[in-house]
C-alpha cells in the first residue's frame, strides 16, 4: 500500500467526497479517484458506498478511517515537533565545558533567546570535552584549543592569564609578581595531563628551561585549591578560576605571558546545524564584552 493512496482515501472520507478531498490535497479529482480505486482493487475491498454524488464509507472504510486518522494525526504531531525544533521553540542542546566560568554566560544568553530549549552540560578537561564532541555525545563545547584539529570549528572567546596560588604564609604571598625561574624546585600541585592550565604552564616552563617539581597531581580544581590551603604546595590557576580564600593569595608571573584560551567549538560538519549555530550566535553577542574581560 502506498501512503499516497491512503492519504487520498483519508481526504475523501474526511471531506465527504472526491472533489472536496482532491481540493484539500491540492491535486486533481481524477488522481484521487484513481488512487482510492487502486487501494480497493489491490485488496479486493470496497471502501465507499457510491450513490450518485453522495458517498459514505463502508464498514471496512469506517475501520480504515480510524486507523488512518491515528496515522495522520501522528504525522501532524511529528511535523509540529519538527517545526518547533527548527524554530528553536523546543529541543535540547548538549554542551561540554572545561569549567563553568565561561560557559554559563553563553548558556544564559542562549536561554534568553530560546527559553524553550533545554540545556544539559558535561564538565571535563579539554581532552575529555573534545572526545565528547567527536563522539557526538555533546553538540557544542567551551574549551581551550590545546591542539589544532581539522575536525573541529573553533570560535575564539576569551583569554586569561595564569597566576600562581600560594598560601598566605608562603614566601611569595606578599609579592606583587614572581619570575618564572623562581618556580624551579617549588612543590607544584597540578591538574592531570590534558588540563589546559597545566599545559600552558608546562609550555612556559619548558620555554624558559625551568624544571618543575610536581609534588601532587590531582584531577580536580577544588582539590588543587584545598592542597594549597593545607600547605602541600603552590598551584597554577587561570585567573578567572581563582576563588579567594583567607589563606590564599594569587601571584602573577611577571616575566612570562602564560595564558589559557577559551574557545567555543563544534564539529566542523555540524557548525551550520540550527541549534549549534544558535549557540555560537549567543557566544558572538558576548564577544565585545569578552574582549575586554
Amino acid at each position: 500500500m502506498r501512503l499516497a493512496h491512503l492519504r487520498s482515501f483519508y481526504a475523501v472520507a474526511r471531506h465527504g467526497g472526491f472533489t472536496a478531498g482532491a481540493k484539500a490535497l491540492h491535486v486533481s479529482q481524477p488522481t484521487v479517484t484513481a488512487q482510492v480505486r487502486a487501494l480497493e482493487e489491490a485488496y479486493g475491498i470496497e471502501l465507499f458506498h457510491r450513490r450518485g454524488r453522495v458517498i459514505a464509507p463502508t464498514p471496512t472504510g469506517e475501520s480504515l478511517l480510524e486507523v488512518a486518522s491515528r496515522i495522520f494525526e501522528q504525522e501532524e504531531e511529528a511535523l509540529a515537533l519538527l517545526r518547533d525544533m527548527g524554530e528553536l521553540r523546543t529541543g535540547r542542546i548538549r554542551v561540554g565545558a572545561v569549567g563553568p566560568y565561561h560557559v554559563m554566560a553563553i548558556i544564559a544568553e542562549f536561554r534568553r533567546r530560546h527559553p524553550g530549549v533545554d540545556v544539559s552540560m558535561a564538565i571535563g578537561n579539554s581532552e575529555q570535552v573534545v572526545h565528547g564532541l567527536v563522539g557526538r555525545d555533546t553538540d557544542v563545547a567551551v574549551l581551550a584549543q590545546y591542539a589544532p584539529d581539522q575536525r573541529l570549528h573553533f570560535l575564539p572567546f576569551r583569554s586569561h592569564r595564569v597566576v600562581i596560588t600560594v598560601r598566605d604564609d608562603h614566601r611569595f604571598a606578599r609579592r606583587r609578581s614572581l619570575r618564572i625561574a623562581e618556580l624551579a624546585g617549588e612543590p607544584l600541585i597540578v591538574r592531570e595531563r590534558g588540563s589546559t592550565t597545566r599545559k600552558a604552564l608546562d609550555e612556559a616552563l619548558q620555554r624558559h628551561s625551568v624544571k618543575p617539581r610536581i609534588a601532587l597531581e590531582i584531577g580536580s580544581r577544588e582539590a588543587v585549591r584545598e592542597g594549597v590551603i593545607h600547605g602541600l604546595g603552590i598551584a597554577p590557576v587561570s585567573e578567572i578560576e581563582y576563588v579567594p580564600h583567607a589563606r590564599l593569595r594569587a601571584v602573577p608571573i611577571g616575566d612570562a605571558d602564560v595564558r589559557t584560551h577559551a574557545h567555543v567549538a563544534c564539529l566542523r560538519e555540524r557548525m551550520h546545524t540550527r541549534m549549534i549555530a544558535a549557540f555560537i550566535d549567543a557566544a558572538c553577542v558576548l564577544l565585545p564584552r569578552a574582549a575586554g574581560a
